[in-house]
């Protein structure tokens, strides 16, 4: 992360832009373990990922190499088309859609193992979460399967809920990409797209405000991933997307439009926009909080690779104004 990302992201987590409040509700834990293994994107091979039940205040976090890594943004990593974390040399990649899929159903506490599958990478240092269909509802399924219960400390105490309210408006752009955050009592997010080159996309939007968790698992979380044809084997070149497929994303084409019909929903792209979005912000909870600002968040055409922070340097995170950085 650059010096300008890490002081972006201390200055939201300063108590001047945020108030940590109750949300009424106690935290949270699966009901049961659950384990999945998986082709992942990037790598092309395959892992195993185990998710146990936590104690309150526990948080998420992942198991991996006999190491532990806190889901948190104090460990995020950047890396190209996807999110990292990494500890004492350890990385686990591609968590996005898991931490999304977690957070948008409430469990709030949870061990996250992980393993790598093939037998030739019992030494490598990094493991890669499985893409599936490139959405986030086969984890949904799965956690709804085995079901979410109040989770409790080692004396058998539940743990009040809290959430990081925004205190004050905060924008942030570059050229023609912007995020912005205002003061709000409940979560809305509104998501704004733009790929002209592909006209079965063009301009999108999509708003929604998180009332219940139930939306999430309908409304977001089976939302694919997506790319375009054109650019796959510059990706595939850069050593990226080697276990991409058109059964784990929707893939569009500058000139013969969508190649794997049908979509899920009109605006599938930029709903998935918004599903990597949940997962980047759940690296903001700590001890078992909700990780997404209640806040009015509208976002235009920025590419998150962590929270509220754009994947290139040069953005300054700043109240009450916008802040447009050279690059």
């Amino acid at each position: 992360m650059t010096l300008c990302g890490r002081a972006a992201v201390e200055a939201f987590k300063s108590s001047a832009l945020i108030s940590w409040r109750s949300t009424g509700k106690l935290q949270q834990t699966i009901g049961g373990c659950i384990e999945k293994t998986g082709r992942t994107l990037h790598s092309g091979k395959n892992s195993t990922v185990r998710i146990w039940p936590e104690l309150s205040g526990k948080g998420r976090y992942f198991d991996f190499c006999s190491g532990l890594i806190p889901a948190s943004i104090d460990f995020a990593q950047e890396s190209p088309l996807c999110t990292t974390l990494r500890k004492n040399g350890h990385s686990v990649g591609t968590v996005e859609h898991l931490l999304s899929a977690l957070e948008g159903t409430g469990v709030d506490n949870c061990r996250i193992e992980i393993l790598n599958s093939d037998r030739d990478d019992d030494d490598d240092p990094s493991a890669e979460v499985p893409i599936f269909d490139g959405s986030a509802r086969e984890w949904v399924e799965a956690i709804e399967k085995v079901g979410v219960t109040v989770a409790v400390d080692c004396n058998g105490r539940s743990c009040d809920k809290l959430a990081p309210y925004l205190t004050q408006p905060v924008i942030v752009s570059k050229g023609d990409s912007v995020i912005s955050a205002f003061p709000s009592k409940e979560i809305s997010i509104s998501y704004g797209i733009s790929f002209p080159q592909v006209s079965d996309i063009s301009l999108q939007w999509f708003s929604s405000v998180f009332c219940t968790g139930s939306f999430y698992s309908k409304q977001i979380a089976p939302s694919r991933t997506f790319c375009i044809y054109e650019e796959v084997e510059k990706m595939r070149d850069a050593g990226l997307i080697k276990g991409g497929s058109v059964d784990n994303a929707v893939v569009f084409s500058t000139s013969k439009g969508l190649l794997n019909p049908p979509l899920r929903s009109l605006e599938e792209p930029c709903r998935h926009k918004i599903l990597d979005f949940i997962g980047d912000v759940s690296l903001f909870a700590r001890n078992g909080s909700q990780g997404i600002p209640v806040a009015n968040i509208v976002a235009y055409k920025v590419r998150l690779s962590n929270p509220f922070l754009p994947p290139f340097s040069g953005y300054l995170l700043c109240p009450l104004k916008v802040v447009q950085c050279k690059p």
